[in-house]
């Protein structure tokens, strides 16, 4: 392994930061889940996959790792305010049925989706309305530590009294001043001190479906405040690592800071990691923009946007190719491009078992060992990974045409590399179905064809069956040792 250590860009001191754990060998990892009111997209993937290989490559270093992602399914109101309706109530009402049956419903299609995008599950999957009772608890102590007030069953966060203790605004460089909530005018503003104050409780009223008792009124949680409450219970105090969407940065994760240090007198988090949006067209992707693609449309190829569908392998592969804090734009030809770059990947793997032995080899296994763990070690920088994977492809490309050499030694250790970051680390899988075999089994029988037309010197069928493969993508190619096939990349 590399002699250098893993860095991760905090976003709270904005510089990378050598990694180290509290608990030593011991990592603590809290991921904002999703708002389950509709089906999973692209811009729910990104997340999910960027801390899938976070949560894979720690567990590789040695750590025993509790990676927690709540699903949330209350309080999150329309438009992120403290005000308006409930997204889940919302869409339970438009689809006639319970709010926890949409919570059931989605919640099932996002686990399916991510499934598919071989994303391991997370250690544990809180939901918000199974911890009411922490969230209520937790208030009791920030009105109890004086950063909290109650006016007319609603319970706020005195913003102005936090930021003369701690600093408001320390992970999103946000001033006070200058808030979203304080630059438009919302129902029951009279209610806080100051327009900025956000909500930890809010009292429902007689039309609100999801609604709990409390000390201060029957009504539900403040969006913000889940988090706080379940990684709490889940991770302690204080923990390693707090991810999400760089939307969420501001008020979310800013409100979260807010909520612990009130209640505990302490930084909860040491490293926070945020992964940038996905666009299209240079707008973010989102259900409130209505300009998203479902993981489902993109499985299926039916969406207006797309030329075609695109297998869930692509999709994880098309995502890692951009570092995790840059804007990744969706486009066809990107995701045709990256369905090419995943072939290729997996057809120069299935090569290695096939190429010539030599006593002497070419290959610097220490080097491309180094090469591969220096990228990951360079928060999480896949797309130079990638890179280094692809200039080994070249080279055992270089080796089948015995332009390049290797030993019966190096072939296994290089498979062994080769799977460890693709497979293990970046959690890639080479997606052969029963069709896909059927298919081996019937270019083996074309191959089969073409060589007794070969033997037979009918030379016409021989390249009538050449031609049209072409016509297919697909490439016949003559070897010392037989005849193979690939897709044209």
């Amino acid at each position: 392994m590399s002699n250098k250590k893993l860095k991760i860009y905090n976003t709270i001191t904005k510089k990378k930061e050598y990694f180290k754990s509290i608990s030593n060998k011991k990592v603590g990892m809290y991921v904002c889940g999703p708002t389950v009111y509709g089906e999973p997209h692209l811009g729910h993937a990104r997340p999910a996959i960027t801390f899938d290989v976070v949560y894979r490559y720690l567990n590789h270093l040695g750590n025993k790792v509790r990676y927690v992602r709540n699903i949330t399914d209350v309080g999150h109101l329309v438009n992120d305010s403290d005000e308006g309706e409930d997204k889940m109530q919302k869409q339970a009402q438009k689809e006639k049925i319970e709010p926890m049956e949409i919570a059931n419903k989605y919640t099932n299609e996002y686990h399916k989706a991510l499934r598919k995008l071989n994303c391991k599950a997370p250690s544990i999957e809180p939901r918000a309305t199974g911890h009411i009772i922490e969230q209520i608890e937790m208030i009791k102590l920030i009105i109890k530590n004086g950063f909290g007030y109650e006016k007319n069953g609603s319970v706020y966060f005195d913003v102005d009294k936090y930021n003369k203790k701690y600093k408001y605004g320390e992970l999103s460089g946000r001033k006070i001043e200058k808030t979203l909530e304080g630059t438009r005018q919302l129902d029951k503003q009279d209610e806080k001190k100051n327009p900025y104050d956000f909500s930890l409780w809010k009292k429902a009223n007689k039309n609100h479906i999801m609604k709990w008792p409390s000390p201060w009124s029957v009504g539900y949680p403040g969006w913000h405040l889940e988090c706080s409450a379940m990684s709490n219970k889940y991770l302690g105090k204080q923990f390693d690592i707090h991810g999400g969407g760089s939307d969420l940065l501001f008020p979310h994760h800013e409100a979260e800071i807010s909520q612990s240090n009130a209640c505990f007198d302490k930084k909860s988090v040491k490293y926070w990691m945020h992964n940038n949006m996905i666009t299209i067209e240079g707008q973010k992707m989102g259900k409130s923009l209505n300009n998203f693609i479902t993981l489902n449309q993109f499985f299926e190829g039916k969406h207006r946007l797309l030329k075609q569908n695109f297998s869930p392998m692509t999709i994880r592969f098309f995502i890692l190719q951009a570092h995790y804090r840059s804007t990744l734009d969706f486009s066809n030809d990107a995701l045709k491009a990256s369905e090419k770059g995943l072939s290729k990947l997996f057809n120069s793997i299935e090569k290695i078992d096939k190429l010539k032995k030599s006593e002497k080899s070419s290959f610097n296994l220490e080097k491309i060992k180094n090469d591969f763990y220096e990228a990951v070690n360079d928060d999480f920088n896949t797309p130079i990974l990638f890179a280094n994977i692809f200039d080994v492809v070249k080279k055992i490309n270089l080796c089948q045409e015995e332009k390049e050499t290797i030993s019966q030694k190096d072939k296994k250790e290089l498979k062994d590399i080769m799977l460890l970051f693709i497979k293990d680390i970046l959690g890639l899988k080479n997606q052969k179905n029963q069709k896909s075999n059927d298919f081996d089994k019937i270019m083996s029988t074309m191959i089969t064809i073409r060589n007794h037309s070969r033997e037979n010197k009918n030379w016409q069928v021989s390249d009538l069956i050449r031609e049209e493969l072409k016509k297919l993508k697909i490439n016949i190619k003559d070897t010392k040792d037989g005849t193979e096939w690939e897709y044209e990349n």
